[in-house]
Order: structure tokens, then C-alpha cells, then sequence
């Protein structure tokens, strides 16, 4: 795996991945390489043009893997607000730290993404209203 730091609250990771006749294997190993300790992983599916996340988390920091189709990211923190767009083709994957609002939309058909958590389920650790969310980090 290779970082790059692209923004002050996202990282982009490329994913090696290993491709013959048969097909491509891509491994995720939880070592000290990955961007974050994994207590959690779950699976977004959804249709196309539509919208998921619009929350963001006090503590919580995720790594968005797309492993099917094609997503827009909404992100919004302090000092970012930009759409960025993610594919599965291209074995990247993102980092987003807490305090960052996401809005996800599905731009194709059959999609998966991947979502890897350094935290187990919190309910506490959502903000899922933008009003909040905006006064918690000082934008108005």
C-alpha cells in the first residue's frame, strides 16, 4: 500500500492488487501499512443515483473502498468542501477522519462499496444533522 496525503482530513490509498488469466485477487491485510486499526467492516449497495451517508462522526474514522461500479463522495470539514469522484477500477481507496461530512451517491448500477471502520457501531458518534454538524466544527 502507498499513501498519499492529497488533503488535510482524507488520504488516498492505492491498493496492490495481483491480476492473471484467471482474474484479479485484491488483499486487505490489517497490519501496521493499513491506514487505520479495523474493528469494523460493512458493504453499501444501492442504485444508481442514489444517495447514502449524509451523516458524519465525532470519533470515528472510515476507509471507503469502492469494490463495484462507480461513486461521487460529498465531503465537507472546516476548511474542504469537494466532490470527489471513486471507482472501482482504479484500486484506490480513501481515508476519512472524524468531523467529516459525506454524502455518497451511487453513480452505477450494481454498486458496492466497502467501508472500513477503526471503531465498532457507536450511535452516540453520528451527526446526521448538517445544522449540528456545521456549529460543531465553526462554520456557519
Amino acid at each position: 500500500m502507498i499513501q498519499i496525503n492529497i488533503m488535510k482530513k482524507i488520504k488516498k490509498t492505492k491498493i496492490k492488487s495481483y491480476k492473471n488469466s484467471s482474474g484479479k485477487l485484491i488483499p486487505f491485510t490489517f497490519d501496521k501499512k493499513f491506514p487505520i486499526k479495523a474493528k469494523r467492516i460493512f458493504y453499501i449497495f444501492g442504485k444508481k443515483n442514489k444517495i447514502r451517508g449524509e451523516h458524519a462522526h465525532k470519533k470515528c474514522s472510515q476507509f471507503l473502498y469502492p469494490l463495484l461500479g462507480n461513486f461521487q463522495i460529498n465531503i465537507l470539514t472546516k476548511n474542504l468542501n469537494k466532490k470527489l469522484t471513486i471507482s472501482s477500477t482504479k484500486n484506490i481507496g480513501f481515508l476519512i477522519k472524524p468531523k467529516t461530512w459525506l454524502k455518497i451517491k451511487i453513480l452505477s448500477k450494481s454498486s458496492i462499496l466497502m467501508v472500513v471502520c477503526n471503531m465498532k457501531y457507536d450511535f452516540s458518534d453520528y451527526i446526521e444533522d448538517i445544522t449540528e454538524f456545521k456549529k460543531l466544527i465553526g462554520l456557519k
